[in-house]
């Protein structure tokens, strides 16, 4: 019988199968790089506010302490967005007539809310308390960095499932002190042996207990 292929064909369909192998795990690697990535998690990406209010200024430089402006970060699931009136508290003696200052000044005379774009968006089928990690000895940096470094807010982390099962896993490695939960400075040579140590003095549940899907999911 005639050979209807050329042996040529035979390298071209090794090539083609071990090809589309490299392919096939480019394409994995790509997708689980886009995944992570700052373009779907917004992650470092400082988006543009209303008015150019700067952390690295308020609390790094004036150190303005967190619950100021976020007032019921310790009591609710929400830090809060602090009302005009609290700006207005220093801005009515303090660069009073700044073109920049000029929607909080509007804000303030006519009640209308700023509208602040929202930079940390968990999903709605996601359930965040702020108060019970505050409570529990877990600072601010843990989550959002430091704000006291960043002149425009950005998400620090990727706020993805793995992010948040990684530290209820191990929550000892960013347990501190409650006196200093607000502190962006602080630091700790043995944080293992001050961790477990806060971690049973917290009353901190067990990592079964953490990684349960309810503990998010509601």
């Amino acid at each position: 019988m005639a050979q209807i292929f050329h042996r040529s064909f035979n390298v071209i369909s090794r090539l083609t199968i071990f090809g589309g192998l490299f392919i096939l795990a480019g394409l994995g690697w790509f997708l689980y790089v886009f995944y992570r990535s700052s373009y779907l998690t917004n992650s470092h990406v400082a988006h543009v506010q209303p008015v150019p209010f700067s952390h690295q200024h308020h609390v790094g430089q004036l150190g303005i302490d967190c619950r100021y402006c976020h007032t019921s970060v310790e009591e609710s699931s929400f830090a809060g967005i602090p009302p005009t009136k609290t700006c207005m508290n220093c801005h009515q003696q303090i660069w009073a007539g700044s073109p920049m200052l000029a929607p909080v000044r509007n804000s303030y005379a006519t009640g209308e809310p700023i509208p602040w774009q929202r930079v940390h968006a968990l999903p709605r089928f996601v359930y965040f308390n702020h108060s019970i990690h505050i409570n529990k000895g877990i600072g601010c940096i843990s989550c959002h960095g430091r704000v006291d470094q960043m002149p425009f807010i950005w998400q620090e982390h990727t706020l993805l499932m793995e992010w948040c099962l990684n530290c209820h896993r191990n929550p000892e490695n960013e347990l501190r002190p409650l006196g200093e939960v607000f502190n962006m400075t602080w630091t700790m040579d043995d944080q293992a042996t001050l961790g477990q140590q806060l971690k049973e003095q917290y009353h901190i549940r067990d990592a079964n207990t953490l990684t349960s899907c309810s503990i998010c999911h509601r």
